[in-house]
């Protein structure tokens, strides 16, 4: 890494994964004079007004927080529904249908809603990180700790796990899991809920579900990340536009996708010409003579 940071010819690094790793990225490279776009990690929260339709807001938490195992930067790992029966209510309509996701390999084809998270090494960190959920006080409620699949026992497999009453000075909410762990923190008012994503050190992506304009407008407006959703659970910005994070979730100008991913590899070269006609005009005084 450090020979591609340090080599003179390079002129342009792009990086995806942590943010320890991203912020030294970003640091050596810049410091060798490169222009340096690291993306690092995330935890994105999707807040669940008291308002919105419940079944909704549940399909689409299951969808962006279980798929691909969890193991993916615009997955939702926080879920902020506000008020103790909002907070009731969509843990009533979770449970179900995560205790129904199939785990298994991707050669199965349609019968498995996710697979195996990517080495040992990530298998170890995810249920580390659940014990200390376990150990600080939340509240476990789909345990995924003893899944094992026949045939596969020796396998990256994590089952699927829900917290509730999780609290900001848990670990399972301060770091990034990357994997099938969704985590409830139940905000008594939106302008709580509203902060705990902005008061987060990553800012990559973040979602409201709600069927009130004024509230999402403000939503929008407020929060200090970098890609919104507003009844979209992962937020991923079409093509022709940028994709990218705040805050300690990126480091660089430019983002990656879109026309900003092009003009990170390139450099505005501005020419100036003018051709003598033969016509002696004297010395120019002024910008508009210059023309």
């Amino acid at each position: 890494m450090d020979a591609i940071l340090d080599h003179p010819t390079i002129q342009a690094v792009g990086f995806v994964g942590s943010t320890p790793i991203a912020q030294y990225i970003y640091g050596r490279g810049a410091a060798n004079g490169k222009r340096v776009q690291a993306f690092g990690g995330a935890k994105n929260h999707m807040i669940v007004m008291p308002d919105a339709d419940m079944d909704q807001a549940a399909d689409a938490l299951v969808g962006a927080g279980y798929g691909a195992a969890g193991e993916r930067c615009m997955a939702i790992s926080v879920a902020v529904p506000v008020g103790e029966e909002t907070a009731d209510r969509l843990i009533e309509k979770l449970v179900p249908r995560i205790e129904k996701l199939k785990v298994g390999p991707y050669t199965a084809g349609k019968d498995v809603d996710y697979g195996p998270v990517v080495t040992a090494a990530a298998k170890r960190n995810i249920l580390a990180l659940v014990e200390s959920g376990i150990q600080q006080g939340a509240e476990l409620v789909v345990d995924g700790r003893n899944f094992s699949l026949q045939g596969y026992e020796d396998g990256f497999f994590v089952g699927p796990h829900l917290f509730d009453r999780v609290t900001p000075d848990m670990d399972i909410y301060r770091k990034e899991i990357f994997g099938p762990v969704l985590s409830t923190v139940r905000a008594k008012s939106y302008d709580e809920a509203l902060g705990l994503a902005m008061s987060h050190e990553y800012g990559n992506g973040t979602a409201i579900f709600t069927r009130d304009g004024d509230t999402a407008r403000d939503f929008a407006a407020k929060v200090n990340v970098g890609m919104i959703g507003i009844n979209v659970p992962i937020p991923v910005p079409l093509a022709y536009h940028t994709f990218g994070g705040w805050k300690k979730s990126a480091f660089g100008d430019l983002n990656q996708h879109g026309p900003d991913s092009f003009r990170f590899y390139t450099r505005t070269k501005t020419v100036t010409s003018r051709w003598p006609s033969g016509i002696k005009e004297g010395a120019a005084l002024n910008f508009k003579q210059m023309e």
